[in-house]
């Protein structure tokens, strides 16, 4: 009788180990509006480069994958309250930001842009810029950047909730420009119809405002994701994992 209650306790206690590691759950914070990283599809569902790498991670981690959805802006104040594990969301490594979170292997680097209509005049330089309104996201870098750079010289920086809100400004004229990440630029606006009459007329790279590649942000404490988390991603790059998703989202290399 004892041997026997023995053995179904054994085997109770390894089920639930089992069952606790097969529920492990990693939290991913992410602001669904920077096509092709991160978007929703027309059924609601998110899509994106970096909805499908975190995928991957969770898969090499064999961790089950949650997504939560937060604004860019609020993102690392959402992180500290353990709302989620980590920020995968087009987040650059910026020393600023590093002040708060600690930072992942880079996952890529891009550039930031400034996109005008076809026939503007403007370029990167501030004088082109003085007196006119370009549009940034909140809690961007180019927003960081913008105002850093431009807003002490007359230039009139609009901040807006996501970067999906600025492009139908931009169209209206109510906008004469906005800075925002190359890429996102160009495939979620000027792939569009309604981008059509408009060029990326600069690339800008600054190391201090616009960081040095876009990384996945956990509290500073958290060792244990952030070692599980480039552990899955040196695994990703070496099974070819990683790859393989670049090609299907980028026409370049991005992981310098």
């Amino acid at each position: 009788m004892k041997i026997t209650l023995s053995c179904a306790l054994l085997f109770s206690l390894s089920a639930f180990s089992s069952l606790s590691f097969a529920e492990q759950t990693l939290r991913f914070g992410v602001d669904p509006t920077f096509p092709p990283f991160e978007s929703k599809a027309s059924d609601g569902s998110l899509q994106g480069f970096d909805i499908d790498l975190g995928n991957a991670i969770c898969a090499q981690a064999k961790v089950r994958c949650q997504w939560v959805q937060t604004g860019f802006d609020s993102a690392i104040p959402a992180l500290q309250a353990k709302k989620f594990d980590a920020i995968l969301s087009a987040m650059s490594m910026t020393e600023k930001r590093r002040e708060q979170v600690a930072f992942s292997d880079m996952l890529y680097n891009t550039p930031s842009a400034l996109l005008t209509p076809k026939n503007s005049p403007l370029t990167e330089a501030v004088s082109t810029l003085r007196g006119k309104a370009i549009g940034v996201a909140q809690g961007t870098i180019q927003e960081s950047y913008a105002k850093a750079k431009w807003a002490a010289q007359g230039v009139n920086i609009v901040s807006y909730a996501n970067q999906m809100e600025i492009y139908p400004d931009l169209v209206a004229g109510r906008l004469d420009a906005t800075l925002a990440n190359a890429v996102s630029a160009d495939q979620g606006f000027l792939n569009t119809p309604e981008g059509k009459n408009y060029v990326i007329k600069a690339t800008l790279v600054d190391k201090t405002l616009l960081g040095n590649g876009v990384g996945i942000g956990l509290r500073k404490e958290d060792a244990a994701n952030l070692k599980l988390i480039n552990d899955a991603l040196a695994a990703l790059h070496a099974n070819g994992t990683y790859a393989q998703l670049a090609k299907k989202y980028f026409k370049f290399n991005v992981y310098p």
